[in-house]
């Protein structure tokens, strides 16, 4: 089942003469980053992402925010724009295209991923992709548009300008500032400054790192640890990142050259964001530095590394099969040195470290981030919040990308760098904020929230099968079938009852014989009763042995009572 998008009765809100800013995902919460800005019969929108379920949505594959205001609105929809390729900010896309056909604007490396996705899904054909630099201007409508780039974890990420007829809003995406990138592109600290020097009626910017103090460190200082270990390891170096962060690819792809190593590939997505950075030009390989996971046999221990996917504890990752000894291709030996180059996204603590006690129980050593320096941050700590707000020297403020904590803590930097307390607004998403005039206020809601994707279903899995899925997943289920004479409404077979989850048969013997007697004598009483409708008879028998088997057992198990007529 699919979800529809919009279908409803179109939002009743007047855009006209006034410039509204509608967060649809990224506030309060890590990912699904998107923001509407609509004027008149204008409307552009910033980013579409996803985010990685939380420990409650069991089964569910990825979420998405909901663009049920974008359907309503999509006479109105001129085009959406990227500031960078990770998945929070590009991952949910697929899904608008399937739905929303508008251009699409991104860098060169953003636009490269995005393609390969786009093609998997079976959409590439259909979709308008416009390559930008921070040199375009693009005007739709009421809105003109153009970028300034910023240091973060994968190459080619942008802020925006986007000037308005109320003023000009920048919005920053996702960003550090870097005094030494690997690529050795800086952030446009001239274009950013000059963004200020003409005046900036507001900023979005980026809080994701609001409660750390100080400075981010260099993705360089990265590269210097990743060198050493490759260095002194004696036997192979099984490296695991985010498949999206070219920089640090590139140190390990420099770090394994220099200390004569060939590179295995492993993990689909690595594979091909190492394939497409390659071919547009932003990873450096020497020719003969990769090889086939096939041919690792081929060489000594110390001669290989090993790039892979898995870096965050998921089941089906390439680091996790090998460290359970599942993987067809790699297996883990005694003395192999596996260094985890990223953080925890908040949810995958626990798989994390159930994968880096199964690998120090073979007998690898294992480098982490909380116990070396493998990774640091592409989200700038508060020094870069401040400093970005100086730049930029906004008359309101937005505090985005970030859990409320974050843009709680951000907002107070704000005020530290004058910006007014009353011109600072803290929002939801489904929030609206309105400009007319130059002045700011809230306005109503619209409709957002969280679209989960299992498997093939879009939006098909909602609060009641979560709860149906909590619940089998605690006390497990029983079935009860029975068949009923459609003449009299005797028992003609059954009660069967069958039991999974919740206890074993052959050991339960007596609980399940007297929940037997209890759903016959309960079915008999109905009849006497003369309720024979189907809704009526299931429930009474479902009341009455859930009550049974709680007395008994204290659990709750769901109760499927199967009745048929013959």
């Amino acid at each position: 089942m699919v979800k529809e998008f919009g279908g409803g009765v179109p939002l009743s809100k007047n855009f006209t003469n006034k410039l509204s800013i509608i967060p649809l995902g990224g506030l309060g919460e890590i990912g699904k980053n998107m923001t509407a800005y609509v004027y008149g019969n204008d409307m552009i929108v910033v980013d579409a992402g996803l985010k990685f379920p939380e420990e409650e949505m069991l089964g569910v594959d990825i979420v998405i925010p909901d663009i049920t205001f974008l359907v309503e609105n999509k006479h109105k929809f001129r085009g959406l724009f990227l500031t960078h390729a990770h998945e929070d900010h590009i991952g949910g896309l697929p899904y608008v295209l399937k739905t929303l056909q508008v251009p699409v604007y991104g860098t060169r490396l953003t636009l490269g991923l995005v393609e390969a996705k786009l093609r998997e899904h079976g959409i590439l054909e259909q979709t308008k992709l416009i390559p930008i630099t921070n040199q375009s201007e693009i005007k739709l409508g009421h809105f003109k548009v153009s970028c300034f780039y910023v240091n973060h974890s994968i190459p080619d990420s942008v802020g925006f300008a986007i000037d308005t007829p109320e003023g000009l809003v920048v919005q920053t995406g996702d960003f550090k500032f870097d005094q030494t990138p690997v690529d050795g592109r800086h952030a446009d600290y001239a274009k950013m400054t000059a963004l200020g020097e003409r005046g900036v009626l507001a900023l979005l910017s980026d809080s994701t790192n609001a409660e750390r103090p100080g400075f981010t460190m260099s993705e360089r200082t990265v590269g210097a640890t990743i060198d050493e270990v490759f260095r002194n390891a004696q036997g192979r170096v099984i490296l695991s990142t985010f498949a999206s962060n070219i920089h640090r690819l590139q140190q390990v792809i420099y770090a394994a050259e220099r200390s004569s190593r060939k590179v295995a590939v492993i993990g689909r997505s690595m594979v091909n964001n190492i394939a497409i950075a390659r071919d547009l030009g932003y990873l450096q390989v020497q020719p003969t530095t990769l090889i086939e996971p096939d041919d690792i046999s081929r060489y000594e221990a110390r001669e290989v590394a090993l790039l892979t996917t898995g870096s965050q504890g998921e089941p089906m990752s390439a680091l996790t099969r090998m460290a359970r000894a599942a993987h067809r291709k790699v297996e883990i030996y005694p003395g192999d040195t596996v260094i985890i180059a990223s953080s925890p996204i908040p949810g995958n603590e626990k798989s994390i470290s159930r994968t880096i006690d199964q690998l120090f129980r073979i007998g690898a050593h294992v480098i982490y981030q909380s116990v070396s320096g493998v990774h640091v941050s592409g989200h700038g700590s508060q020094e870069e919040l401040k400093l970005m707000l100086n730049f930029i020297r906004p008359k309101y403020f937005v505090p985005v990308h970030g859990e409320f904590r974050m843009q709680n803590r951000h907002a107070e930097l704000a005020r530290a760098t004058g910006v007014e307390p009353n011109n600072i607004f803290i929002m939801d998403n489904g929030d609206t904020l309105e400009f007319q005039g130059g002045v700011a206020r809230l306005g109503g809601k619209v409709q957002a929230g969280a679209v989960m994707i299992d498997g093939l279903g879009v939006g098909d899995v909602g609060n009641i099968v979560l709860r149906d899925r909590k619940l089998l997943s605690q006390d497990g289920i029983l079935v009860v079938v029975v068949t009923l004479s459609k003449q009299t409404g005797t028992i003609l077979s059954g009660p069967d009852i069958i039991s999974r989850g919740f206890v074993y048969v052959r050991e339960s013997e007596e609980l399940l014989d007297e929940a037997n007697r209890i759903v016959s004598s309960t079915l008999q009483k109905l009849a006497t009763d003369n309720i024979n409708d189907w809704n009526g008879l299931k429930t009474g028998v479902r009341d009455a042995l859930s009550r049974y088997l709680y007395e008994q057992t204290r659990r709750r198990p769901m109760v499927l009572p199967i009745i048929m007529e013959a």
